[in-house]
């Protein structure tokens, strides 16, 4: 007997459903508009701009300076790298020297910032998936990390403990020793971390394969950071446009070329350990001196347009701002990289089950804020 396959003679029947505006899914308050076939995503729209807050403008109207708390509030998770670009930007601009023991701070705190972010994107995503314990492992880890920069910063999650010509002030009593000790800590709870997820055949049955996003869609949305080298493509803006002592120190790029939601998870996984081996570099060159250059009282730019970026948690972060030479700037933009690993979203996820969608958009690790400004 021959089989034929039923044809359907009225309409293709989807349905528009709404991924958020308060979805936990999306971390944020982010809107997915998403049309269906069934369980599968015929088309995704973005709807952003739920928590906008005008940040640009905010630093075109108060000092230079003042406009330092407002970098932190735009990917909390990233907060250090986020004000390392901006202060550098200023500095760059009235050509200030940083003191060297103040760029060797900077670049610990701002990779203990990084690792904190990859733990709460770990444990998040998990959650997402459905697994509960590894974000409780994720927290657990990451606490310590908070304890440290508290202690230093006053805060625990958006700090703003840069200066423009180095740091508010020195390293605090018992934080060179207490870095120390989580780095021998955290090691081998990454392997540990390796056994408990990387290898679990459930959680690699729901990304391995999933989400294919080549280094042709990055380069099309502009997407970086893991985005980009979980495509194959060992783009870093801590090698490609060095800053701060990162070209003194001794790290690689990890990449993997599979492209799926698992070569992001990857990257970012093995980004962890890279950051180990910075911090331990840092500390064991950590130089005596002092951690702020002499920098005018009133802070006014020469005219000109200067730009600086860092390699935030997320990919490249960039400050651009326009100086006539006043206390305050006449132009401040911001180059976010959620932004752009966002907007692939549409295009990747069509063709996807919408469980497959969750999996992937996971993997961009994306803070709404971020985003929307």
């Amino acid at each position: 007997m021959e089989l034929h396959p039923v044809q359907s003679t009225g309409p293709q029947e989807t349905f528009v459903l709404n991924l958020g505006p308060q979805h936990p899914a999306t971390h944020g308050v982010l809107r997915v508009k998403l049309t269906m076939d069934g369980e599968f995503i015929k088309d995704a729209v973005i709807v952003a701009g739920y928590v906008h807050r005008e940040h640009e403008k905010m630093g075109e109207n108060r000092p230079w300076d003042q406009f330092l708390p407002n970098t932190g509030r735009i990917d909390y998770l990233s907060a250090m790298m986020y004000t390392h670009a901006y202060v550098g930007a200023i500095e760059r601009a009235c050509g200030i020297e940083v003191p060297p023991r103040a760029e060797y701070v900077r670049v610990i705190t701002s990779e203990l910032n990084r690792i904190s972010s990859h733990l709460v994107w770990w444990g998040a995503y998990l959650l997402d998936l459905g697994g509960m314990t590894p974000l409780l492992y994720a927290f657990d880890d990451r606490e310590k990390i908070l304890d440290l920069l508290e202690a230093l910063t006053g805060a625990r999650l958006t700090y703003c403990y840069y200066r423009v010509g180095g740091l508010a002030e020195d390293l605090n009593e018992g934080f060179v020793e207490g870095t120390r000790d989580f780095v021998k800590e955290f090691r081998p709870r990454l392997k540990m971390f390796r056994r408990l997820v990387s290898e679990n055949i459930i959680f690699r049955k729901r990304v391995e394969g999933i989400g294919i996003i080549d280094a042709e869609m990055c380069r099309k949305y502009g997407a970086t950071g893991p985005m980009i080298r979980g495509a194959g493509i060992p783009y870093d803006v801590r090698r490609a446009e060095p800053y701060s002592v990162y070209p003194e120190l001794d790290f690689e790029i990890p990449v993997d070329p599979a492209a799926d939601s698992m070569s992001r998870y990857k990257v970012r996984m093995e980004e962890m350990e890279q950051s180990l081996r910075i911090i331990e570099q840092c500390l064991d060159r950590l130089p005596d001196g002092p951690v702020m250059a002499k920098v005018p009282r009133v802070l006014k730019p020469p005219e000109g347009d200067f730009c600086y970026a860092t390699e935030a948690a997320r990919g490249r972060f960039e400050v651009r701002i326009v100086s006539t030479g006043k206390p305050i700037a006449h132009r401040v933009r911001l180059r976010t990289p959620c932004f752009g690993n966002l907007s692939l979203f549409e295009e990747a996820a069509r063709g996807m089950m919408l469980a497959d969608g969750i999996a992937m958009m996971g993997s961009l690790d994306l803070v709404i804020p971020d985003i929307d400004r």
